[in-house]
């Protein structure tokens, strides 16, 4: 918390605005709108945000829509809860985010199959924007829509535009590990006002006007409260800040871990603002000279956090059984990408005792692979 939060939820107490309704709630949406130039619905969870895109997007039963395969599951759990299929798609190196030139592949053989999807699900992984400009190309010559899920890219840019603003609809999440939180709520933002304004209905359980309780559509219980928009307000004055203290630990990282070898930072892609939600780096376990999980379990041991990067969908039992096209570049991330503790509000103490923890275990590797390299086999 900045400190400012509390002005916004004392108020929200003392006028008692408790519920789904309220001036800081209305206030919240406009700084976001403010923000992003676009309509914007704040809800319970980034989640929640995503069902309801797709269903603005006319996701139904027996669609398909493409998502990427290295992300976290909420991505594209709400794929299923509109009883449509996800296929997924593999990541590109330079980026870590969806393959422009693999969507672009999968689109044109679908069309010759006549089976076009109705929608792509794209992830700015990490707090890094895809490659927008191309995804998009794509996307408008096959007649796809895209929802962005910039659930971890509040702030992020794209060639001088924000994340959430480049797709048809998009979904933010504040969570509580996010670059901004309301402790859990989200946000749905589109350039079409009629969605936004579809969706804030569906949000509060599609109640029809009128003193009734009449009901012609179904809805949902998914309205931020207004009390936790208040927390939001404090926070989003402070977006900017939490932009840069995380860029600044993920470069005090990669700046640190320089002259080791085996260890490199997720690739900032030149063609926008990386915030680096997560400090995520790379594991070359034959230079740096242990494995990845034997960093984390080091790490661990010294009461540090740390894990691996998002596990593949496709490698999730969850969804074995759905279409995935490639997927070696995000097994290959999975397998050896960690992400290391990255929070705002972490000391330069903590940092640096992060830095020493990762120099030790890759030292001791390299003298145990030392050592390997030059010991004299004995006689049988």
């Amino acid at each position: 918390m900045s400190g400012g939060e509390a002005r916004y939820v004392e108020e929200a107490f003392r006028s008692n605005w408790l519920s789904t309704v309220g001036p800081n709630l209305n206030a919240f949406e406009q700084r976001i709108e403010e923000r992003l130039g676009l309509g914007a619905v704040a809800l319970s969870s980034g989640t929640a945000a995503i069902h309801l895109g797709l269903r603005l997007l006319g996701v139904g039963p027996g669609d398909e829509v493409l998502c990427p395969t290295l992300t976290f599951a909420a991505s594209c759990n709400p794929v299923l809860y509109l009883g449509a299929t996800p296929v997924f798609l593999d990541s590109e190196p330079s980026s870590w985010n969806l393959d422009p030139d693999l969507l672009e592949f999968v689109l044109k053989r679908r069309a010759v199959q006549n089976r076009i999807p109705k929608a792509l699900v794209v992830v700015h992984l990490f707090g890094q924007c895809a490659d927008m400009d191309a995804i998009r190309v794509s996307c408008d010559r096959y007649g796809v829509s895209i929802l962005e899920d910039a659930a971890e890219a509040l702030g992020a840019m794209y060639r001088g535009r924000p994340a959430g603003s480049l797709g048809d609809v998009a979904a933010f999440s504040f969570n509580g590990n996010k670059m901004i939180t309301t402790t859990g709520g989200g946000m749905l933002v589109s350039r079409r006002r009629d969605w936004v304004e579809k969706a804030r209905f569906w949000s509060t359980q599609a109640r029809d006007s009128g003193i009734a309780f009449e009901h012609s559509e179904l809805g949902y219980n998914y309205r931020l409260s207004n009390v936790l928009a208040g927390i939001g307000l404090g926070q989003l004055e402070v977006l900017d800040q939490r932009v840069r203290e995380r860029r600044i630990i993920a470069f005090r990282y990669a700046e640190a871990f320089r002259n080791l070898k085996g260890i490199t930072l997720m690739p900032q892609a030149a063609y926008g603002l990386h915030t680096n939600w997560l400090s995520c780096f790379l594991i070359d376990s034959g230079r740096f000279g242990i494995e990845r999980d034997q960093l984390i379990s080091r790490l661990n041991a010294v009461d540090i956090e740390s894990r691996p990067v998002w596990k593949p969908m496709h490698l999730q039992k969850l969804y074995e059984q759905c279409e995935s096209h490639g997927g070696r570049v995000a097994e290959d991330l999975f397998r050896r990408g960690i992400c290391l503790p990255s929070s705002s509000n972490l000391t330069l103490e903590d940092q640096e005792r992060v830095i020493r923890v990762v120099q030790e275990a890759a030292n001791s590797g390299a003298h145990k692979q030392a050592y390997a390299d030059f010991a004299v086999p004995s006689r049988v």
